[in-house]
């Protein structure tokens, strides 16, 4: 009979994860606003209460100006941003007519070694432009689509920002009244731990952005490359994808390298200095900037992203881990859930070392203390 309702009760768990995934498949132009208007609402709220308790400012004005500063720092990142890039696409054609030469050079010696003659790898009609635009047509087709939506999100993100920082105290009694078997300060705990990782995570994201993107730019410069600076914060700023956001960053530079440089080594030079700051990054900085306060280990990481990336695309790589982070403290704080919660935390020395090193070290205190 036990075993009869450990079946039903597996198989309800499973067909309710289903259908999560299912709604938040079909529901994502709805959630991921929302998602990144909690995640802006997190970092804007010191604003908010700095305004209210300092300076005495009512609700609505502190409100409407923790966002209007929100909207301005993220307008000001993306005119950078897009500025720059105008600049490039003004040189467009003189880039890839040299990378053109130089892709056409690296054939003819291919075709040279391998004495393929006159069955060409390419020819010259594959390179042009309107074909490629012709051959990746739809691929324009989604990428316009999708523009569409992300102007609707850049209306729809600050007015959920507004309302979740002027509601605050309201959502927060509809948490009270919806989970009324649990106290108020056990809530208050949860939400407590929730906004200190997600607020640990954005300041010690820009600021591993900010150490990243200097050290970029000074390897930029060091191989001469133009606009160092530019690229350097461009490659930190895509370290909101994890794992993947610094290879995309070092594509740009690399192929500028290529196009304005005589030597490929220079590309070369820029993956190489851009992959040791990532070893830097993953390995010092990012630990020494959050340390242990956003407890997720490298296997649920990456596996959040592949998931997450698969759900929601770019968008959902980036907001793999706060989620991830998001559900340990939901899954420690659940009865019942807690070792979905040690499984997403970091593993302790004692699950990372050997059992004959454990013994080792247990033989060696019995005889430490047998002697003295």
């Amino acid at each position: 009979m036990n075993a009869k309702k450990h079946v039903n009760h597996s198989a309800l768990s499973l067909l309710a994860l289903i259908a999560v995934v299912f709604i938040l498949y079909i529901l994502k132009p709805f959630i991921v606003p929302i998602l990144f208007a909690i995640i802006l609402s997190v970092m804007g709220f010191p604003l908010q209460r700095f305004l209210e308790k300092k300076w005495r400012c009512n609700r609505l004005f502190a409100t409407l100006t923790c966002v209007i500063a929100l909207i301005f720092l993220v307008g000001l990142v993306f005119f950078l941003i897009s500025s720059r890039l105008m600049y490039f696409m003004d040189n467009s054609e003189l880039y890839s007519q040299k990378l053109g030469e130089l892709f056409q050079k690296s054939v003819n010696s291919l075709e040279h070694t391998f004495n393929i003659g006159n069955n060409r790898l390419f020819s010259q009609q594959d390179l042009k432009a309107e074909n490629i635009i012709k051959a990746n047509l739809d691929k324009i087709v989604i990428l316009l689509t999708e523009s569409s939506s992300i102007i609707s999100d850049l209306v729809l993100i600050p007015i959920y920002v507004f309302f979740f920082l002027y509601y605050r105290a309201f959502f927060r009694t509809f948490i009270y009244k919806a989970f009324k078997s649990k106290s108020k300060s056990f809530i208050n705990n949860v939400l407590n731990r929730i906004y200190e990782i997600q607020q640990n995570y954005l300041l010690g994201l820009i600021t591993v952005i900010f150490i990243v993107g200097c050290l970029n730019s000074l390897g930029l410069l060091a191989l001469g490359i133009g606009n160092p600076f530019f690229f350097g914060f461009l490659a930190a700023f895509l370290l909101l994808i994890p794992y993947i956001g610094v290879i995309i960053g070092s594509l740009l530079p690399a192929i500028i390298a290529l196009a304005t440089k005589d030597s490929a080594w220079y590309a070369i030079g820029v993956i190489g200095v851009f992959g040791f700051i990532q070893f830097l990054e993953g390995n010092f900085i990012t630990p020494k900037v959050t340390g242990s306060k956003v407890s997720v280990n490298a296997f649920v990481a990456i596996s959040s992203l592949v998931l997450f990336s698969m759900l929601w695309g770019i968008t959902g790589m980036i907001l793999a881990l706060p989620i991830t982070a998001t559900l340990k403290i939901l899954f420690d704080s659940t009865p019942g859930y807690e070792a979905y919660g040690f499984l997403i935390g970091e593993p302790v020395d004692k699950h990372l070392q050997s059992r004959a090193r454990l013994r080792l070290k247990k033989w060696k205190s019995l005889r430490k203390a047998k002697y003295s």
